[in-house]
């Protein structure tokens, strides 16, 4: 097999997954919103619910009144119904769809569910405040002030048992703090449990883009099974596994570019976990829609004392600089897909290269340029290769028309000169097989990159997460692209040489879709592999006339 055949086998390839993923793979269900009344906790079924105002539609939860939170980095709005946070918008991150809009990332506004719920059971009083539970609080609306804004909602005294759930929301930061106060004002010892939830529907993020799609769904990590990630689909199936018991981790709903998870045991902070049976989580499709959950056993509180359980929640971007201070294994929400091992250290590169320039998309071709320097020794040995066949091309013509239709003495004919001439018909193509996981790596660290999002570069690219929005950079590659077809030894196949004349506008077909910052690395990479390739062509040219001459 000569480079050739390897490139478009390639192509074809990356083609065909593009393709599969988009036609016949199978998509997320996108489930009806549930209704509180179905809603539950996983182990609390039969808690009574409290008053409050059904919604003409009957598909969205029961709504409250709703308290609205603003810091420089969110907009939230808590539900006095359950205490659940069920809106909330990043400020620093526009809408995928419309630019001038914040990004959504928490919301129930009846075509979308996806909210935080938490709430307390236990088995001697079943009139703990749940996510059915209306709480009351001072004010509707806070605002961020100083370094942090503190929300306490209260709910009715249950049984003798006071419960106030406060919510702190931090400067600067995407972390929120959720804690339960418990007085218990009873005559017997207070046994509960605390349960912290995301639940979302099925459907695929807004902006999804159509060739390019990440993974959708909850997670778990845990130091014991590290990284989980649950498909809907295999929760449909009943096929689901992951770490059930544990006293550390977190367990999240990913999407692409951002994620919310509930964190058991925080880099700075007090593990909520007294031991690994104290604590569980239960991944599950919960009345139409899907639930990612904690829960908490709770140290018995005795009559006349108090105590307390703090389970933060983190709902933001997936910033690495960001996310590998809040919680161990967090980086790992960042979807490299299989190829994490390749793609974790060229990010942290790129990281590295950002800080230099201070702009991702010069940070791109920075590292572009040490990727191939790194790999220049294998592509020049390639090079070098489909060089020689380059010249012994017209002599691979001859032959071809001396036997004729007889393949087999062809083929001898060619492996003959190849053997005299010493040259390898796979020494173009085996130093490109090392290189190929390394540049799917590099693929998906700039696919799964929130970094790009937003980020400009130069000129008329101001968004390196979004496609070129004039079409030059896929242009550019399409014409790199077909430039490197001159460069290489032309296939002895007419229908392959038809092929490598035809791939380069295919690709670019395809490049129009994907993100500027993505098509960036390709047409750097092509320029500098056609100058490689350039260099190398003229310095075998001239050691045949200088063997000529001699």
């Amino acid at each position: 097999m000569d480079s050739k055949r390897l490139i478009i086998f390639i192509a074809l390839s990356f083609s065909i997954l593009l393709l599969w993923q988009e036609y016949f793979a199978p998509k997320p269900v996108a489930k009806p919103a549930v209704t509180q009344q179905a809603s539950t906790a996983a182990t609390n079924s039969d808690t009574p619910q409290a008053p409050a105002t059904q919604p003409a539609d009957n598909s969205s939860l029961t709504r409250g009144q709703r308290i609205t939170v603003t810091t420089d980095v969110m907009k939230a709005e808590i539900d006095t119904t359950g205490g659940d946070l069920r809106n909330l918008q990043l400020l620093k991150h526009n809408a995928a769809e419309d630019p001038n809009k914040p990004f959504q990332l928490l919301t129930d506004n009846g075509t979308h569910l996806y909210v935080a719920q938490t709430g307390l059971i236990a088995a001697g009083n079943a009139a703990l405040p749940t996510h059915k539970t209306l709480f009351s609080a001072e004010k509707t609306e806070y605002s961020l002030q100083g370094d942090k804004v503190e929300v306490k909602l209260t709910a009715p005294e249950a049984n003798g048992v006071k419960v106030a759930k406060v919510y702190t929301f931090h400067k600067g930061s995407y972390l929120i703090d959720v804690r339960y106060d418990i007085s218990n004002g009873s005559s017997t010892p207070l046994n509960s449990t605390a349960y912290f939830r995301l639940l979302r529907d099925g459907k695929a993020p807004e902006g999804e883009s159509r060739f390019a799609q990440t993974f959708t769904g909850p997670a778990v990590y845990t130091t014991e099974g590290t990284f989980q990630k649950v498909s809907f689909s295999d929760l449909d199936k009943g096929k689901a596994q992951y770490v059930k018991h544990a006293d550390n981790g977190w367990v999240a709903m990913i999407q692409h570019y951002f994620m919310s998870a509930w964190i058991l045991k925080p880099l700075n902070g007090k593990p909520a976990c007294s031991s690994a049976q104290a604590c569980q989580f239960q991944v599950e499709p919960k009345n139409g829609a899907y639930s990612a959950a904690a829960t908490v056993n709770l140290a018995p509180i005795a009559p006349g004392q108090s105590g307390s359980i703090d389970v933060p929640l983190y709902a933001g971007p997936q910033e690495f600089n960001t996310i590998t201070k809040v919680a161990s294994g967090m980086e790992y929400a960042k979807d490299y897909g299989m190829v994490h091992i390749f793609a974790s250290p060229l990010f942290w590169l790129l990281t590295k290269l950002h800080a230099l320039v201070q702009n991702w998309g010069w940070a791109i071709i920075l590292l572009t340029l040490t990727v191939k320097a790194v790999f220049y020794p294998l592509t020049a040995a390639s090079y070098r290769s489909m060089a020689k066949m380059k010249v012994l091309a017209p002599r691979l013509e001859n032959l071809k028309q001396q036997y004729g239709d007889d393949r087999m003495k062809f083929q001898q004919a060619v492996m003959a000169m190849y053997k005299t001439e010493k040259v390898n018909p796979l020494g173009g193509c085996l130093p490109m097989l090392v290189q190929i996981p390394v540049f799917i790596g590099l693929y998906w660290a700039l696919l799964a990159s929130v970094e790009l999002r937003q980020a400009p570069w130069a000129l008329w690219i101001h968004d390196l997460a979004r496609p070129d929005p004039y079409y030059v950079l896929p242009a550019l590659m399409a014409i790199t692209m077909f430039a490197q077809t001159f460069l290489n030894p032309p296939p002895a196949d007419p229908m392959q040489a038809k092929m490598m004349k035809i791939m380069p506008l295919a690709f670019s077909v395809m490049f129009f879709f994907f993100p500027a910052g993505l098509v960036l690395y390709w047409v750097v990479n092509n320029l500098l592999s056609i100058a490689q390739q350039w260099y190398v062509n003229q310095n075998i040219e001239k050691q045949r006339k200088a063997a000529l001459q001699s």
